[in-house]
């Protein structure tokens, strides 16, 4: 059997060599089709490859009649409809590790010429200056490198700087004192980091709670003189505030490959004789390029001669039956998740999801790679799905359990999720009922009954006469009105939780101001 591959975008030759040579498939590459000429080919090939440039909507997989499995050669899939895709059966893969050496090479490189001053140095060179007194740089041997994730390439990069002889302090939600150990670095809060990086170095994914991470108030925070390197996500930085931040002294310099809005020709920032910059670089080597070519190149040809991918980014067939009987408690699961990871702000090592019910004869998988999707989205993002939650959660060393028990006559079922840390332990609990959807029904100890949706409070407090006032008037002052309530409580004055729905999300102040009561323990906003 002959399969038909389309590539529609530049690709580095040698990295489809393993289709090239294999008698089974045949290639057709044209990077210059219209969308209208690609919608009308579409429907007689068996696999797309496409970079970024190619949009794979809703429609040209509509279109794509004998369409399998779509292939992005590099990380990001905000080009194809997953959805879609998922919906007509076809597989959607990616090469998450294909250019991970290039970014970390390109960010010590960045890292390296913002230290000695290299481009200002060149330019000046150009138009026929020798001015050496003017680009005295600094040493990064013995300096202090923040790295912000601790990823694969925030791992590389680490790798690098040791050999540079720097000392490596990294911020990662995931990253144990075992592991950081192992790879001989020390772990801090985002704060310590700022207090004691001479560079720092940000390598997250661009997700709500990283959107400009590095804003003005963390720059206040920062040790005076600090320079920081950006290869990873435009958007982490409030690009305003860096350049305030130098401005002003606080930040020495910047050296920057990704930007808010690409392509960045007209940005403020390249204006700063302070700033080095490159055109979105970081995976821009000819490795890097054959090295995803080739990652994508035996996917394709594993898919579609035995069935099986390294590297899926959206929902696999699961059998009717099975998904039948599991669906309706796979939200249920996602919602879990996210609630116990905005409880969970230590190192996760270890996860344990238990169904008490009558599914336990069924395969479950299903609401394992849901609850562990939920968990690490506000950490991964849209990076994290139902296929490679399991393989992300590895890559960090998670230990994830099952554990499955029958339900007693007349039961609820129940789907109860834990994560551990060194230092805490959660546990939540929930259930599904046709007819009225999902509940939480347990924090911990303490006993609830309410829907996962919507703007959320959960607050820790002392069980004191006139708290629960005080927090509704602070709230009252910010126009954030209590859809419901409830309240439960070990002992009478001692350890109490509360449960607001609220209409909208809280600001930063009256967090604050919450927080600064006397009786709050902690207050958790979380949005489902």
């Amino acid at each position: 059997m002959t399969y038909h591959i389309l590539v529609t975008d530049p690709l580095n030759t040698d990295g489809l060599t393993p289709l090239l040579d294999d008698d089974r498939f045949e290639l057709t590459i044209e990077t210059d089709l219209t969308n209208e000429a690609l919608m009308n080919k579409i429907e007689h090939y068996d696999a797309l490859l496409v970079r970024s440039q190619t949009q794979v909507t809703k429609e040209l997989i509509e279109k794509g009649k004998q369409l399998k499995i779509i292939g992005r050669a590099g990380v990001g899939v905000d080009n194809i409809d997953l959805n879609t895709a998922t919906e007509h059966g076809i597989i959607v893969v990616n090469a998450p590790g294909g250019n991970t050496n290039s970014a970390a090479e390109h960010t010590i490189a960045m890292m390296l010429s913002l230290a000695r001053l290299i481009p200002q140095a060149h330019l000046s060179l150009q138009q026929k200056e020798w001015k050496r007194s003017e680009f005295i740089g600094v040493e990064v041997k013995n300096k202090t490198l923040g790295i912000i994730g601790f990823g694969n390439v925030g791992a590389e990069v680490a790798h690098r700087a040791k050999g540079q002889r720097m000392s490596v302090i990294v911020s990662d939600p995931f990253l144990t004192e075992e592991r950081a150990e192992k790879y001989g670095v020390k772990t801090g809060s985002i704060d310590e980091i700022l207090a004691s990086a001479d560079f720092l170095t940000v390598h997250t994914p661009l997700i709500p709670a990283t959107k400009h991470l590095l804003n003005r108030d963390a720059f206040q925070k920062a040790k005076p003189g600090m320079r920081i390197i950006n290869c990873a996500r435009g958007g982490i930085i409030d690009e305003k505030a860096l350049y305030d931040a130098i401005q002003d002294g606080i930040v020495s310099g910047a050296a920057l490959d990704v930007f808010e809005e690409e392509p960045a020709i007209h940005n403020p920032l390249l204006n700063l004789a302070e700033v080095i910059t490159t055109p979105h670089l970081g995976g821009s080597t000819i490795e890097a390029q054959q090295n995803v070519a080739v990652d994508i190149s035996k996917d394709i040809i594993s898919f579609l001669t035995n069935g099986t991918v390294e590297h899926p980014v959206n929902l696999p067939s699961v059998p009717n039956e099975t998904m039948h009987k599991v669906k309706p408690f796979m939200k249920l699961a996602e919602k879990l998740g996210v609630f116990i990871s905005s409880l969970q702000k230590q190192s996760i090592e270890e996860i344990e999801i238990h169904f008490k019910g009558n599914l336990t004869e069924q395969e479950i998988s299903p609401l394992t790679r849901s609850a562990v999707k939920g968990i690490l989205l506000q950490f991964f993002g849209e990076e994290a799905n139902d296929v490679n939650a399991l393989y992300l959660a590895s890559r960090k060393e998670i230990e994830i359990h099952e554990k499955r028990t029958q339900q007693k006559e007349n039961e609820s079922p129940l789907l109860t999720l834990q994560v551990k840390s060194k230092q805490h332990t959660y546990t939540v609990s929930g259930t599904y009922h046709p007819g009225v959807g999902e509940r939480i029904t347990n924090i911990n100890e303490y006993q609830v009954n309410f829907i996962p949706e919507g703007h959320l409070l959960f607050i820790h407090h002392f069980d004191k006469p006139g708290a629960i006032g005080r927090m509704g008037s602070i709230l009252g002052q910010y126009d954030i009105n209590i859809a419901t309530m409830q309240v439960d409580r070990k002992d009478a004055g001692g350890d109490a939780m509360m449960f607001l729905t609220i209409d909208k999300h809280p600001t930063d102040q009256a967090l604050k101001e919450l927080q600064q009561l006397s009786e709050i323990q902690s207050v958790m906003p979380i949005d489902f």
